[in-house]
């Protein structure tokens, strides 16, 4: 039912922004957007671009929403190839990759260059670093987005009497909690869940694993390490052997996704980003907040993501959409971005003012993602690693951690043709 809903509310956001945008008056230049998102950034995108135009009445914007992922860069792509493309795209790390291979992208350099209102050195500089190819800068950075949130539900760490974790916790005290906050009926079956996390690649990392040889310039996966074996074996012990976390398969014959359980109070804590924020502050029957991922055996890192924006080069107004650029992703946007919870700003300067790091609003431990961006490691910059996840990694990682295949099985059978698919060998 709560599924219905929420498809019905984003349905009805997505008409709502068609209806506004065709009673517009265009006035001077149109420069169209192309984004994905919630219904919560929706919302977010349409109230921060109509207020902007009201101080802009020679540019309208027109927002383009669409599904993200492999079916956002196809259609991006088709737009292009047709002469009917947007001006300016929304882009996470895993779309501007293989975009950025088909040379569709502005220089952004000049821009920032000339633009004394514009200051690059204000932004987290790995996420900048992150869209720089060859010293020019083609996408500038929305947010950060470190897989670095453990969001608890305090009012459950209450009635055990649980003191609340602290950034500086680690993995033996992520199971101890986890342990104790998993609760079973009279019959064994877990009604509620200690912990949960969708980031296997968080559990990697933090045993000294790694994805690839080397995340700007990939040569070869590297998940059948044994470094990286001990990461998936250590999720895969949270759902068995612990028993505090529920497997995939279990996951999917519930009626709720994690993010759903910890709101109904059947998940104690969560591992999940940022962005979970807007719908967490509709809770109303508990406090919740959320800590820093633990620090693992051998080190503290986690997974990224963060998003910005992109100028195309076939647009024909790149004067006016960078200034639309800007709305998005400078200081206007940025801040509208951090009042809302959604992302941790891009803009170091704002991610640490009162609007973010010293905002009274919800998760109140927000400031710990201005030191988390410093452990993020980005997923492999090669245009086919969406196509590997998709084709080998999701499916076989369920395997994995429903126990129907072994680390070790994995590393034999999945690992070569991940290579054989990226780098031919």
């Amino acid at each position: 039912m709560k599924k219905r809903i929420y498809i019905f509310c984003l349905i009805f956001l997505m008409v709502l922004v068609l209806i506004n945008c065709g009673k517009r008056k265009k006035n001077g230049v149109e420069v169209r957007v192309a984004y994905w998102g919630s219904p919560e950034e929706i919302k977010i995108i349409t109230d921060t671009v109509r207020n902007w135009e009201k101080e802009h009445p020679n540019i309208s914007v027109k927002l383009q929403h669409t599904s993200g992922g492999t079916a956002y860069i196809s259609k991006i792509l088709t737009q292009i190839a047709g002469g009917d493309a947007p001006d300016i795209v929304f882009a996470e790390v895993n779309v501007f990759v293989p975009m950025f291979e088909k040379g569709v992208f502005l220089d952004l350099t000049p821009f920032i260059k000339k633009d004394k209102d514009f200051n690059i050195d204000d932004f987290f500089q790995p996420v900048v670093r992150r869209f720089t190819r060859n010293g020019k800068i083609y996408c500038i950075p929305r947010d950060t987005a470190p897989f670095a949130c453990v969001y608890y539900n305090k009012k459950l760490f209450d009635e055990a009497g649980i003191d609340y974790p602290t950034d500086d916790w680690r993995f033996d005290d992520l199971v101890r909690i986890a342990k104790k906050l998993t609760k079973r009926d009279s019959n064994g079956r877990v009604i509620q869940y200690g912990f949960y996390s969708w980031a296997w690649m968080n559990f990697v990392y933090s045993f000294g694993g790694r994805i690839v040889d080397n995340v700007e310039n990939p040569t070869r996966c590297c998940l059948d390490e044994p470094s990286a074996l001990k990461g998936l074996q250590f999720y895969v012990d949270l759902c068995h052997k612990y028993k505090v976390s529920p497997p995939p398969l279990t996951l999917k014959s519930m009626d709720q996704g994690p993010l759903e359980m910890f709101m109904a109070g059947r998940l104690a804590m969560f591992n999940s980003g940022i962005w979970e924020t807007p719908r967490l502050r509709t809770i109303t029957d508990f406090d919740w907040d959320v800590v820093m991922f633990p620090r693992g055996p051998v080190k503290r890192a986690f997974g990224t993501g963060g998003s910005g924006y992109c100028i195309l080069k076939s647009t024909k107004y790149p004067e006016e959409a960078w200034e639309v650029l800007k709305c998005l992703a400078g200081d206007y946007g940025q801040i509208w971005l951090a009042k809302t919870g959604l992302a941790q700003p891009a803009n170091k300067r704002i991610a640490e003012s009162k609007y973010w790091a010293g905002s009274p609003e919800k998760p109140l431990n927000k400031k710990m993602l201005n030191e988390a961006v410093k452990y993020a490691i980005y997923e492999p910059f090669h245009p086919k690693w969406q196509e590997a996840q998709d084709k080998y990694l999701k499916e076989a990682l369920d395997m994995v951690f429903d126990k129907k295949m072994t680390p070790e099985q994995f590393a034999k059978k999945i690992v070569p043709e991940i290579n054989k698919l990226m780098f031919g060998k």
